[in-house]
């Protein structure tokens, strides 16, 4: 079984009812959630006149290819109507693999770990929380290292 870290986020519509949504579909389809950070609401981040987000990480444990979990990923977003027409645009859900284990992979739409994710206080701060000695296998550092060493300013508060 591989330990796999996701980040949910939404910023339209009812924000609690679609991560929670989210989080039964990916229990459906991929596995169960282990472990739920608390919900944070923070700042748009890249397009910042869009609403504020509300963030969450899961750890799930799966022998499902990272592929596989990529699809179903996409799949669940597309059914909960996620649109794709503006980078960064407001969403109605976000689902972004940070961690598949300690897997390094590059692949056409498929980069592991998540390439921003050391630069996003949104995603280090739920991260934390569930995961904080997890090793980062590019950057050799654990995700209390990577906070600490974080210069995003975004204010990203505990709910």
């Amino acid at each position: 079984m591989v330990d796999v870290f996701l980040l949910l986020g939404s910023n339209m519509g009812e924000r609690h009812d679609l991560l929670k949504e989210a989080a039964g579909h990916i229990a459906q389809t991929i596995a169960p959630v282990l472990k739920a950070s608390s919900v944070y609401e923070t700042g748009a981040w890249g397009k910042t006149d869009e609403p504020d987000y509300l963030n969450q990480v899961l750890l799930l444990q799966t022998d499902m290819p990272a592929r596989d979990v990529l699809n179903r990923v996409l799949s669940i977003e597309q059914q909960m109507g996620r649109k794709r027409e503006v980078k960064w645009g407001a969403r109605s859900i976000d689902i972004d693999i940070l961690f598949y284990g300690d897997a390094i992979m590059h692949e056409p739409g498929l980069t592991v770990p998540h390439p921003q994710l050391h630069n996003r206080r949104f995603t280090l701060e739920p991260l934390v929380e569930i995961a904080p000695n997890l090793h980062h296998p590019v950057l050799n550092q654990t995700i209390v290292q990577l906070k600490n060493n974080l210069n995003d300013c975004l204010v990203v508060k505990k709910l």
